[in-house]
């Protein structure tokens, strides 16, 4: 039997070979030709620039590359910060081409860099080097901070180091406010988080920066909310308004309205702020939307500015209210067909207490770090605050100044006040040229104010200071009647001297016509000029601007360093003030002007 079972064996071996010659080519070695040069080198991860952002002060990760050469791969080495962690070589699959995965377990916070190095059979060698970051952990910024994204690399929410949902195809939008990038949204597309990790209670803020794309005509910003019972098998009608919140947009008239939903349990409270919370999204710009919900009240901000409260007849209910939903609507909030928003979002971060609008304003200036023009030492929003955003201070504030409501620029405005002013100190504000631009509302009572002072004191009237006249250094631009009119003049101090800046009936605006008016003034060495919606009113030959004793700004007043003539407060209303430590062109002013 056991002979039967070798003879039979062996034949099948015979008739093996004989197939595999029979019309089969046996296998002959292949001439590969000339080495036409060294390997490339393909960095997967991490690729340069590449940033982890994980809490843990230590974290692993995974280098993938590929390696492909004309010839043969012969050897590999993986190199971090120049230390060698593996070789590879000879015996590849894939003699000409190399995927390789390799694990390394101690990248530490800061910067590394990774170097590939592959060589062929040759000696042909090829280095690949990418340089990366393990960021530190992140901290929170702010106090009672419970979600913090900044749609810079990734959609990682930074205290819980969680990755959110991608639902759809949302993308980045290669711009940001407080950094390079930003969420982009896209049409089905939107991000979703747990809220088991946000502890949801009586009290919740959101805050972030956004520049709307009107189109779709109305989407869904931020949501929290509940599945919809009655509608469980319509997708497209959800609409369950009783629990959580709902942050969303609308059409209104152009503008696009910003709108919130608050769900009690037996019931829901609007806040709609109207006119006051619509955006212009033809201006193309970023604008902080936040909202607060305390216990018995819910609000809605822009830029910092209250535009709409609600009273709550009781505190929010959070039942069943277990995913967060960024940039759409859905899967929640969909019977009005407020679905994925195509706009813009940047620095989202939500709180677990009501913040106020002094916190709210604090974290507008933390995070958004205006980046000045050429030479500018001063821009002044008044989006609610008093702030010069070039340096990140604030003004001292003397009396009672406010908020004017309405705005040339942005979402509010300085208003004046009886006796009440701005000022700043100079450090950093003066040099041998000097321009400043603005927009300016006049209000014809009192009848003579000063718009910007910067002015010595004045020694001859030490003991009178409503008699403050020095005028020898520094300069005056102030407004006075005209034949009712109201005329802009500038007084300049070269030391010695003074030189006036008086285009008589060119620098006269009516106050009847309730119109903002572009301002500006220039002082060169030779020249100092005023300018009225950028054309020039007057020019005056100059000696240079002296600036002794000249230690503080006024900005809506003379007081308190040119109350000589009674130019004192101004209850006009000022937006977007601009100052240079240059003297800027006609068409740097109109271009500004035109901003």
């Amino acid at each position: 039997m056991k002979t039967l079972k070798y003879t039979f064996f062996g034949v099948l071996v015979l008739l093996f070979v004989f197939a595999c010659n029979d019309g089969i080519d046996p296998i002959t070695e292949v001439d590969p030709g000339p080495d036409a040069g060294a390997p490339q080198v393909t960095l997967k991860y991490p690729i340069e620039g590449t940033k982890i952002k994980v809490n843990d002060p230590v974290v692993a990760i995974n280098i993938e590359f590929e390696v492909t050469d004309d010839i043969e791969v012969d050897n590999i080495s993986v190199l971090i910060n120049n230390n060698e962690i593996t070789s590879m070589s000879g015996n590849f699959l894939d003699y000409r081409r190399v995927l390789a995965e390799v694990p390394f377990d101690n990248v530490t916070t800061g910067q590394h860099e990774l170097k590939i190095v592959a060589t062929d059979i040759n000696g042909n060698s090829t280095t690949e080097i990418a340089n990366f970051e393990k960021e530190p952990p992140y901290i929170p910024l702010f106090a009672n901070e419970i979600v913090y994204m900044d749609f810079e690399t990734d959609y990682t929410e930074f205290i819980t180091v969680t990755r959110a949902t991608e639902v759809g195809t949302p993308g980045f939008a290669g711009e940001g406010l407080a950094s390079n990038n930003a969420y982009a949204g896209a049409a089905d597309s939107y991000l979703t988080l747990p809220t088991a990790p946000m502890q949801l209670g009586n009290e919740l803020s959101a805050i972030f920066w956004y520049k709307v794309n009107a189109s779709p005509d109305r989407a869904g910003l931020l949501v929290i909310g509940p599945e919809d019972p009655t509608n469980a098998n319509f997708p497209d009608s959800q609409n369950n308004r009783n629990s959580g919140f709902r942050l969303f947009r609308e059409n209104a008239g152009g503008e696009q309205r910003i709108k919130l939903n608050v769900g009690t349990g037996s019931g829901n409270t609007w806040v709609d702020g109207g006119d006051a919370a619509d955006i212009d999204p033809s201006k193309d710009e970023w604008v902080s939307i936040a909202f607060t919900i305390s216990s018995t009240e819910a609000r809605v901000y822009l830029n910092g500015v209250m535009v709409r409260e609600s009273a709550l007849p009781s505190p929010v209910d959070w039942t069943g209210t277990d995913i967060l939903s960024i940039m759409s609507g859905a899967p929640r909030f969909t019977g009005w067909n407020h679905r994925s928003d195509h706009s813009y979002m940047d620095e989202l971060r939500f709180f677990n207490v009501a913040l106020s609008q002094g916190e709210i304003q604090n974290i507008l200036g933390v995070t958004n770090p205006y980046t000045p023009a050429e030479n500018e030492t001063m821009y002044m929003a008044f989006d609610g605050t008093y702030k010069n955003w070039v340096s990140g201070t604030d003004a001292a504030v003397v009396g009672t100044p406010s908020f004017a409501g309405e705005s040339k620029l942005g979402a509010d405005a300085y208003a004046g006040a009886a006796d009440s002013y701005l000022t700043f100190p100079t450090t950093g504000l003066l040099g041998a040229e000097f321009s400043a631009t603005m927009w300016h509302k006049v209000n014809a009572t009192p009848d003579r104010a000063g718009v910007l002072v910067i002015g010595p004191e004045d020694p001859d009237n030490a003991n009178f200071p409503d008699s403050q006249n020095n005028r020898n250094a520094g300069f005056r631009f102030f407004r006075e009647n005209a034949g009712g009119m109201q005329r802009y003049k500038l007084n300049v101090g070269t030391g010695a001297a003074n030189v006036w800046v008086d285009g008589g009936a060119a620098s006269d605006v009516d106050p009847t016509a309730n119109e903002w008016v572009h301002l500006a003034f220039t002082i060169s060495g030779t020249k100092a000029i005023v300018y009225i919606n950028g054309e020039v009113a007057r020019e005056s030959d100059i000696t240079g601007v002296d600036w002794t004793g000249c230690d503080i700004l006024s900005i809506m007043s003379g007081a308190p360093r040119f109350t000589g003539w009674n130019h004192r407060s101004d209850a006009s209303f000022l937006d977007e003030l601009h100052l240079f430590d240059k003297a800027l062109t006609q068409s740097e002013i109109q271009d500004i002007m035109g901003n």
